[in-house]
């Protein structure tokens, strides 16, 4: 067995490497508990989600909501993660930045795995069972998409854009939280009105423009990332957008942002933002694109922190969207 040590994605000074007990370690890492920034790209759609709802209904976000869906990320992130490296342990164990993760160096076993799985997604489940059933039922619906997503590397050239389908998805799912009313009424509203007659408890037309503009901006930052893996993932015969795109990555990655930003405003303008949402907009749009001018093919570590850097680019329109709720003087 492989002595438990800091991979080669995570922070050398991480908290799980330096305060965790060691035997916890292994654990935490199969999480991706040394590598938080994945969290905050899972929870933040989702913060969006609850921010556009509030600002269409004339109030602000609804702390407790947010702090729920900041730990059912976390737990749906270990999740996903864990299930992933199931799934994926054999092409782990052949490529060198992944080498090291619990499964394929032997410190956790597949069965472990699965009873870690099966936790995280029984606490998930019991703080999804506390929202809307409308959110409820789109809860259960993200399964699928989270299921499928290992395989995707095996059959497209584009397992970004489902990432992308699957890590926004809580842009829905915020939305339909913070509405709150049940999916019958939803689904009635639907039924007669249609996508331009809202009512709270529906996805209205700005809530799955956002989830469209999260979709793209994960395949841009998530192309970012399969930089670090392009020889690695030629020899183990892994697809991926970086691989299919080239020497032209840098150039795809400014247009998936351009096109994240102006479905991103589509959903501002549609919901009623006041004029501060497009001040706000400003420096989400500079932190994006400037990844893309910043991107270098032949620079993993560049990409790896550009990635990373998303972060920061999410929390940047969550604060748009909650500054477009409010009203200048």
């Amino acid at each position: 067995m492989i002595a438990p040590a800091p991979l080669p994605d995570a922070v050398p000074a991480n908290w799980v490497d330096r305060r965790a007990p060691a035997a916890l370690r292994p654990w935490l890492r199969l999480g991706r508990f040394d590598r938080p920034t994945g969290i905050w790209l899972l929870m933040l759609p989702g913060w969006q989600g609850i921010a556009l709802a509030a600002a269409m209904q004339g109030s602000l976000p609804d702390p407790v909501l947010l702090v729920l869906f900041f730990l059912g990320a976390a737990l749906m992130r270990a999740a996903g993660c864990a299930y992933n490296d199931i799934v994926d342990k054999d092409f782990d164990a052949k490529v060198a930045r992944t080498a090291g993760r619990p499964i394929p160096s032997g410190q956790i076993s597949v069965k472990q795995a699965w009873a870690f799985v099966a936790g995280c997604c029984l606490a998930s489940l019991a703080i999804l069972l506390a929202l809307s059933p409308l959110a409820v039922a789109l809860g259960v619906a993200s399964l699928g998409l989270v299921a499928a997503y290992p395989f995707m590397k095996r059959i497209t050239w584009w397992p970004q854009a489902w990432l992308g389908l699957t890590f926004n998805w809580g842009a829905l799912l915020g939305f339909a939280a913070a509405t709150g009313v049940s999916a019958a009424v939803a689904g009635w509203t639907f039924f007669a009105e249609g996508w331009l007659v809202w009512i709270p408890g529906t996805l209205a037309l700005p809530a799955v423009l956002l989830y469209a503009s999260g979709v793209f901006w994960t395949l841009g930052y998530d192309t970012l990332y399969a930089i670090q893996d392009l020889e690695d993932d030629a020899l183990a015969g892994v697809k991926s957008s970086a691989r299919r795109l080239g020497a032209a990555a840098r150039f795809a990655v400014m247009g998936f942002y351009a096109v994240a930003l102006a479905l991103a405003l589509a959903a501002g303008m549609t919901a009623g933002l006041s004029v501060l949402f497009l001040a706000f907009m400003l420096p989400y749009a500079v932190q994006l694109l400037g990844q893309g001018l910043r991107a270098r093919i032949d620079d993993p570590a560049r990409a790896l922190r550009l990635f990373k850097s998303n972060a920061w680019a999410g929390l940047l329109l969550f604060l748009a969207i909650l500054a477009g709720s409010m009203h200048p003087a």
